[in-house]
């Protein structure tokens, strides 16, 4: 859905050095029996960090904020979130954001069909803070990223993965040719791994170790 989801990091900053910042506590998990959009959607809405895996691993992880705030709660056919992401020194100048759209498919999978804005992202970032965010925005202000939808399936335990399909999310970053993105959520942390291959499937980007781990923090 997100390192598209939800983003996902489908662009990965490059590694730069950052301040010591104060790390705020997690939440706690609850538990969970069975799957619905509704609770993927609470699972994705709030506030994330990277930074413990930033912490162990500096050298693979930077510590990113992931925010998801839902929008357009008005609309029927399905949930909308709009999804900021930034470095942890540098959050109001965020690097990425997008606008998803959830639904439930009939064959009982889950699908993120992931939206970048037309005009200038930055003009909407710290949007996730309104008590009504992105209240302005129309449809028409944003267009779907071709084939980087991500495909997600519950386990019956409590977690939500999935990923995108193959080659068919194109990607020019770097030198690519397509991108992937893989993800797993749960009501504790979502894991994102965004990665770019060439045509001949060498990577190109992307972290190498393994996705992003984001713990969903407390008090949002």
């Amino acid at each position: 859905m997100f390192p598209l989801l939800f983003s996902l990091l489908i662009q990965s900053p490059a590694p730069q050095a950052s301040p010591a910042l104060p790390q705020p506590k997690t939440a706690v998990a609850a538990p969970v029996t069975k799957g619905s959009l509704n609770q993927l959607v609470s699972f994705m809405v709030g506030s994330f960090s990277s930074a413990d895996q930033a912490k162990a691993d500096p050298e693979n992880y930077r510590d990113i904020r992931l925010e998801v705030a839902r929008i357009w709660p008005d609309r029927t056919d399905g949930v909308w979130l709009y999804v900021e992401q930034a470095a942890a020194n540098t959050l109001d100048k965020p690097y990425r954001q997008r606008v998803y759209h959830l639904t439930a498919l009939p064959d009982g999978r889950f699908c993120s069909v992931i939206m970048s804005f037309k005009g200038d992202a930055l003009a909407h970032a710290g949007a996730w803070k309104a008590k009504e965010p992105l209240k302005g925005l129309k449809y028409e202000d944003v267009e779907p990223i071709k084939g980087c939808a991500v495909f997600l399936d519950f386990d019956g335990k409590g977690k939500y993965q999935g990923a995108t399909q193959g080659r068919e999310c194109e990607n020019k970053w770097r030198g690519a040719t397509y991108a992937t993105t893989e993800v797993t959520m749960t009501a504790a942390e979502m894991c994102s791994w965004d990665r770019g291959y060439d045509p001949a499937d060498k990577q190109i980007w992307g972290a190498e170790k393994g996705g992003y781990i984001f713990k969903k923090l407390a008090g949002r």
